[in-house]
């Protein structure tokens, strides 16, 4: 294990460095990356996990559970999985600069947020979908989720009339097979990870980190995390405030 930095502002002057002496970087984040922007992460003290429901979160983002209570799930689903009004944080517009100084490679996440997108970013990997684009199982057109939010119940197409699914993958599915080939393959070109906002418990995203070959791995997360001990730095502090450069 590497060494620990719990001061934000060191953090930062030390994130900067390893950045400016990289080549090519690549970031791996999950919820902890937009909580500063307004949206709850899961396994927090605050996170959607610690609320209580009629169901656990866990059951109401299955498959199964959208098979079989889809009216409920599209509730849930309003309610909490789309946040229209966040905007991207120091974090997202710090790597959306990174990128087009050409130092960042790939942003591969494991948000439905769309916020990477919203500040710039433009190779970004979202191994678990996005809200902002939701499919009809049918005909195959595509729906906004400003169209979801504006249609109650279970969405049907506009078109063929056919059931509309947000493209996130739920619990009980697969992966996409683009999304995950892609982001193995730019972790493995990398010389510098930086895995942020993550808990690095949600397989098989996590497993990604085990394909980095590169000189340095950094964690920047609030609470430990289960790959610790192979980290070359440890930010234990707000990862927007290790953003800040």
């Amino acid at each position: 294990m590497g060494r620990t930095i719990t001061d934000p502002r060191e953090a930062s002057v030390q994130l900067k460095s390893l950045v400016d002496n990289c080549s090519n970087m690549v970031f791996f984040g999950g919820a902890g990356v937009s909580t500063a922007s307004g949206i709850p992460d899961f396994r927090s003290a605050d996170g959607l996990y610690n609320q209580r429901f009629a169901y656990p979160p866990e059951t109401m983002l299955s498959h199964d559970f959208y098979v079989t209570h889809t009216e409920e799930f599209f509730d849930f689903y309003r309610e909490k999985m789309i946040a229209l009004d966040a905007k991207p944080n120091q974090a997202h517009l710090k790597l959306a600069e990174l990128e087009r100084a050409g130092k960042l490679s790939a942003v591969v996440t494991q948000n439905i947020d769309g916020l990477h997108q919203a500040a710039g970013s433009e190779r970004v990997f979202e191994l678990h979908g996005s809200v902002h684009r939701n499919i009809c199982r049918r005909c195959g057109a595509t729906y906004s989720a400003e169209w979801v939010l504006a249609h109650p119940g279970v969405p049907v197409c506009d078109e063929c009339g056919g059931e509309v699914k947000p493209d996130v993958v739920l619990y009980g599915e697969s992966l996409d097979d683009a999304q995950v080939s892609g982001a193995i393959a730019a972790i493995t070109s990398a010389d510098l990870l930086v895995v942020g906002g993550t808990s690095l418990v949600v397989y098989p995203a996590a497993a990604l980190v085990q394909y980095f070959r590169g000189s340095n791995l950094v964690i920047c997360n609030l609470q430990p995390t289960t790959q610790d001990a192979f980290a070359d730095l440890i930010l234990a502090c707000d990862i927007a405030a290790a953003f800040d450069f």
